[in-house]
């Protein structure tokens, strides 16, 4: 009879299958999983930020057509102050902003400049007169010369709604207009060195400051091609979503940032805006008022329509799930639904504004699912212009657009 083998040996055998199950499951997780952040693309796309080119020349055809909405909504645009072919542009070295910029040192003309060469890059894509992307070069050119840092409690706040403006400018005058822009580079340079820094590190707080400061964080790295950045600035969006809107999923508490120790039910109550009843929809600054949780609403649909450009859905993810419940919750109220007890109180501060074209669009009409409370809101309130910050002119850009 042979003799059996050693003891030893079969040790090795179940050691060997114990390593082979470890690194199988460790595999698995460093898989993407629905909190993960999605990679950078290979290749980015361009125009890639918030609006792509195939949205683009979709609203230009509209407008061309005088098809509703999109011509009054263009009309809108091309009234506003913003789109001022005599604006001169006021750039600081210093932009100073306090508390709800207070002091107010360049703060308003450092937004509204950068929206303005926004406005002005989408009037020359859909006029092609290139005064417009004449106009839109002098501002991105005026600041990117002058410059160099934000300071005071507002700073990351300010750098982020500036931030998210200016190279969805940029994106569009560097990849369709047909004349030169001598000093790209130099704008370059400006967004790597004075607002990537200030928003990349995220912020712990109210959350729709890291929204708006990632936001910023994706666009400027997209018009960078800076993968890393894009990574880092994901992988904080993501994980800052997942902790301002509610699912039930979620459990008996909402999630939560892990740098803000938010780590007892009664932090987290406080945090929440004093509300202590969690259902699906309801976001952390619900509560304080709804224009604040519009400016958080309004950065994860911008950030998602960028990732989508960028060929990475998040509307299939968690994201556009909160995304959907998010507008839905507030939208209600908006709209004049009675305010029950629990919440906040018996008690809401309205005035959503006009940030619902962008998730409507990706998640009603590209996905077909309906959003009755959404859908009333958005159309009542065409065509959305712009809450002087870093929110303009969605109806034109994404009201209904399939592209």
């Amino acid at each position: 009879m042979a003799a059996a083998p050693p003891r030893p040996r079969r040790r090795s055998r179940a050691l060997l299958f114990t390593m082979l199950v470890a690194a199988l499951v460790t595999g698995l997780l460093l898989q993407p999983q629905a909190h993960r952040a999605e990679a950078a693309p290979t290749t980015f796309a361009h125009p890639g930020v918030t609006v792509s080119r195939a949205q683009l020349d979709f609203a230009r055809s509209k407008v061309d057509a005088g098809a509703q909405p999109w011509k009054g909504a263009f009309d809108q645009m091309t009234a506003s102050k913003y789109a001022d072919l005599n604006r001169t542009p006021k750039p600081r070295a210093t932009v100073e902003c306090g508390s709800y910029s207070n002091p107010n040192y360049g703060c308003t003309d450092e937004r509204e400049d950068a929206i303005a060469a926004y406005t002005d890059a989408l009037a020359w894509y859909i006029t092609r007169d290139d005064r417009y992307a004449k106009k839109s070069i002098q501002l991105m050119d005026a600041w990117s010369a002058v410059i160099k840092e934000h300071t005071n409690s507002n700073a990351p706040l300010q750098t982020g709604w500036a931030g998210s403006s200016w190279p969805k400018a940029a994106e569009i005058i560097k990849y369709t207009y047909t004349g030169s822009w001598a000093n790209s580079g130099r704008f370059a340079t400006m967004l790597r060195d004075v607002y990537l820094p200030k928003v990349i590190g995220g912020s712990n707080s109210n959350g729709n400051w890291e929204l708006s400061m990632m936001e910023a964080a994706v666009g400027i790295s997209v018009f960078l091609e800076d993968r890393t950045s894009y990574d880092k600035a994901m992988a904080k969006f993501r994980t800052r979503t997942a902790a301002y809107v509610y699912l039930a999923s979620d459990g008996d508490l909402p999630k939560t940032v892990p740098s803000q120790n938010l780590d007892t039910r009664d932090k987290i109550v406080n945090y929440w805006q004093g509300q202590s009843t969690f259902v699906t929809g309801l976001t952390q600054e619900t509560c304080r008022d709804l224009t604040h949780t519009g400016y958080g609403i309004s950065a994860i649909s911008h950030v998602a329509e960028t990732s989508r450009i960028q060929g990475q859905d998040l509307y299939g993810t968690d994201v556009g799930e909160r995304l959907r419940q998010a507008l839905g919750f507030q939208s209600k109220y908006q709209l004049g639904t009675a305010v029950p007890g629990w919440l906040c109180g018996g008690s809401l501060t309205l005035g959503l504004g006009p940030v619902t074209e962008v998730g409507y669009n990706a998640l009603h009409n590209r996905l077909g699912i309906a959003m009755t409370n959404t859908q009333a809101l958005t159309e009542q309130n065409r065509p959305a212009g712009s809450n002087n910050l870093f929110v303009a002119w969605e109806t034109l850009t994404h009201g209904d657009n399939p592209s």
